[in-house]
């Protein structure tokens, strides 16, 4: 099957959904792709709480101190051009959202707004009860519906971009999921919206999808990642009892709110372990994000761990008429799951939640390859070592928007550039497959996600890495070079060996930035190196794919000069 197009967006989350409004309303036809159900996949969807923006209708605010707030957390790493971007952008497009009735919690006529960790003031929108994600998913699915120059299509996985003899990027290959059959996509600009690397982990707070393939498709094209080290871990992502319908990572603002206490398995409090001498006025003591991880990591590593594996969270000192209040119809599901948050505790522990790395742009968001753009959490360098809270769906919003617009343009002055040798080089990956099963990929998938999290999680060591590395050579090694299919409808084997082939390639690009970065940065810790050391490492790194190889180098970090802000009465 063959398809034209002017602008191919791959990926269908946040980011996504915008680029193809923004290209659509700058004239082009659209092809939204997703390996999921459009809209239904990635992170937004999965995403229940709050949005970052300075919209100053409740609290005095202006963008330029957001920023300021978003480098601080970003630990001297952040590119200042897409930082403020994100910034300056974010209030259009939460008003634009307002507009189309996404349905913003509202306080005194104005959008009400809460007050979350790294903020100097209450900043962050949401939909109430932690229906953010799903709430402006369905907007912007309600939005793609009406515009007929989107084509929304599902279960198409990208296989590689295609690129023309002068390098330029016309289109893509893939084949559709249900059947294996190649498609081949002609466009004149194509965007990666494909979200983040978290599938890499065996614990992750997003979709089943995101396991890096914006990345490996990006560098395979020729464009370069950036600051691949930076994972951020949330510590209290919900281990057990079973859990369905709500986001894993619910429990933070409970926990700050209600003086949730954490208990190892043996039902001690050990939060003062790992905290300073300071207590909160209701006597808990206040672990920071990293510190929690590490003391729920160091709990569990010495034997005090939860059944599952990580550590109680108990609200049981709570009034139920508070837990009611402030939990609101979360309660019911709580209790449709069976969890009574008044007779028991749930467990908790880390998980992979964000990325701060991606795919390197400029403000345009193009990459180096020509006609080839990125956006959302597939983007590098603007959340610098660590993720403000509340940035991730604002960055969706924001850098999806941009690159559409600017793909937009580009197709206004640009010619059609497709020739059938640009999808050669995949079609002919796609005729290599083989029954021949050296080794079962999904297997490989589940132990490439084990090593990921013992040896690259939020606590490593240069022996870990290491031997990190040298398990994902192995894997690769294991895997070979020709697809492994069982030749089926939906061929389950086929899809998992081109998931390594992506995830593979990434996970290295995690662990060379790692295993190079001997310092401890923001979300980056090496047990072997503590602390800062500016002198060698206030810098960003830079990924790129030579001959099959992955070379790094150190580049300066992007900053501009500093303002003065006058903050309207």
């Amino acid at each position: 099957m063959h398809l034209e197009t002017d602008v191919l967006v791959i990926g269908a989350g946040g980011a996504g959904m915008y680029a193809a409004l923004e290209a659509a309303k700058g004239g082009s036809s659209v092809i939204l792709a997703d390996r999921s159900l459009i809209g239904r996949g990635g992170a937004t969807v999965m995403a229940m709480m709050t949005v970052a923006v300075a919209l100053g209708a409740q609290t005095p605010d202006h963008w330029e101190y957001h920023l300021a707030d978003t480098l601080a957390a970003g630990h001297g790493l952040c590119d200042e051009r897409l930082s403020a971007i994100l910034c300056e952008d974010g209030p259009k497009r939460i008003l634009e959202l307002d507009e189309w009735k996404v349905g913003w919690a509202r306080e005194n006529g104005h959008i009400k707004q809460a007050h979350a960790p790294g903020h100097d003031r209450p900043r962050c929108a949401y939909v109430d009860f932690l229906r953010t994600g799903p709430a402006v998913s369905k907007t912007l699915r309600g939005r793609l519906i009406g515009i007929p120059e989107v084509r929304r299509v599902g279960d198409l996985m990208i296989v590689d971009i295609a690129l023309n003899g002068d390098g330029v990027a016309c289109g893509a290959t893939a084949i559709d999921m249900q059947t294996g059959a190649p498609v081949t996509i002609a466009a004149k600009a194509v965007i990666i919206a494909t979200g983040g690397l978290t599938r890499l982990y065996r614990r992750n707070s997003a979709s089943f999808n995101m396991g890096g393939d914006g990345y490996a498709l990006a560098l395979r094209a020729g464009a370069q990642l950036i600051d691949m080290e930076f994972v951020q871990f949330f510590p209290i992502g919900h281990l057990a009892p079973r859990l369905v319908g709500l986001d894993p990572i619910m429990w933070d603002p409970f926990r700050y709110k209600l003086g949730g206490t954490l208990l190892n398995g043996e039902m001690e409090e050990f939060e003062h372990r790992y905290a300073n001498a300071n207590k909160r006025n209701d006597g808990q003591y206040v672990l920071t994000r990293d510190l929690a991880t590490y003391a729920i990591t160091q709990e569990v590593e010495a034997g005090r761990g939860s059944p599952a594996g990580g550590a109680y969270l108990s609200f049981q000192h709570v009034p139920e008429s508070e837990l009611r209040r402030s939990f609101g119809p979360v309660i019911d599901t709580l209790a449709a799951n069976g969890i009574d948050l008044t007779k028991q505790p749930i467990e908790v522990s880390p998980i992979a939640h964000y990325h701060m790395g991606g795919v390197r742009v400029d403000t345009r968001f193009a990459t180096g390859v020509p006609n080839l753009y990125a956006c959302g959490e597939a983007v590098g360098g603007a959340n610098g070592a660590n993720r403000l809270s509340g940035n991730g769906i604002t960055e969706a919003f924001t850098f999806g928007a941009r690159a559409g617009e600017s793909a937009a343009e580009t197709v206004r002055k640009s010619p059609a550039r497709w020739s059938p040798d640009a999808a050669a080089p995949a079609l002919d990956l796609l005729k290599r497959r083989t029954a021949k099963l050296a080794a079962n990929p999904a297997e490989l998938v589940v132990e490439l996600q084990a090593l990921m999290t013992d040896k690259v999680g939020p606590f490593r060591t240069g022996d870990k890495l290491d031997s990190a590395l040298a398990d994902v050579e192995r894997i690769a090694a294991a895997i070979g070079d020709d697809p492994m299919a069982a030749g089926t409808p939906y061929d389950a084997v086929l899809l998992d060996w081109l998931d390594l082939r992506n995830m593979l390639l990434v996970a290295k690009s995690v662990i060379i930035g790692a295993k190079a970065r001997t310092e401890s940065r923001g979300a980056h810790q090496r047990e072997d190196f503590p602390g800062l050391n500016d002198d060698a490492w206030l810098c960003n790194q830079v990924a790129t794919l030579k001959g099959g190889d992955l070379s790094l180098e150190k580049v300066p970090v992007y900053q501009a000069p500093p303002k003065k802000v006058s903050i309207p009465a």
